[in-house]
């Protein structure tokens, strides 16, 4: 019988990869990751390739829609396409998961930009690494905005601190001479913090009460 190789582990190979993939992901610690390895093992098999299918399909099926990058799995999103909402009235937010904290406010009626990122030179991200340019565009031609329909305003809704508002000055600098409005969230939002961990009412009361850049 073939010995198993001194540096294998105490697993086998597909185990010990699947520990190391899932040891991988954000926030996932080698002890985690053993311990969702173990679930896989223990699951049945219909359970477990459901995991892998799910997967599988996120990577094959989901994209950034073409007018406001957010993630979907049909272009334009169902958001740029729904007719109930004001086209005009551009939400901008840093990341998917911001417009997924601002739609479960049920306060915003209008449609979105994601900027994919922020501003943070010390990290490297610069102005190129946004998706500025497609925002300027989508003010300037109301035929590449949601619908056709042309901007009117466009609201500020990134995170309340030293980079998002470094973000927020350099899209009121990109959008000056538009004509078109540009606003932000009230401070609302606590200074410091992050869009995703803010409650329903303070984010409410953000849309709500937003000013003038």
């Amino acid at each position: 019988m073939a010995r198993r190789s001194a540096d294998a582990g105490p697993y086998p190979q597909s185990v010990s990869a699947l520990v190391d993939a899932l040891a991988g992901l954000p926030g996932i610690g080698r002890r985690t990751a053993e311990r969702l390895a173990f679930w896989v093992l223990k699951a049945d098999a219909a359970e477990a390739l459901a995991l892998a299918d799910a997967i599988r399909a996120v990577k094959r099926d989901v994209r950034h829609c073409s007018v406001c990058w957010n993630l979907t799995d049909s272009d334009p999103c169902r958001i740029c396409s729904d007719v109930s909402r004001d086209a005009s009235l551009v939400l901008v937010v840093e990341q998917p998961k911001d417009l997924i904290s601002l739609e479960q406010t049920g306060m915003h009626r209008g449609i979105y930009h994601v900027l994919m990122g922020r501003l943070d030179p010390l990290d490297g991200v610069g102005p190129e690494a946004l998706t500025l340019d497609d925002l300027v565009v989508r003010v300037q031609e109301p035929a590449r905005n949601a619908r056709g329909v042309a901007v009117r305003e466009v609201i500020m809704g990134l995170n309340p601190d030293m980079e998002g508002d470094s973000t927020a000055l350099l899209v009121a600098q990109r959008l000056s001479g538009t004509g078109i409005a540009v606003t932000r969230l009230a401070r609302g939002l606590p200074s410091g913090s992050q869009i995703e961990f803010a409650n329903r009412a303070a984010l409410a009361d953000a849309i709500a009460l937003r000013q003038p850049v």
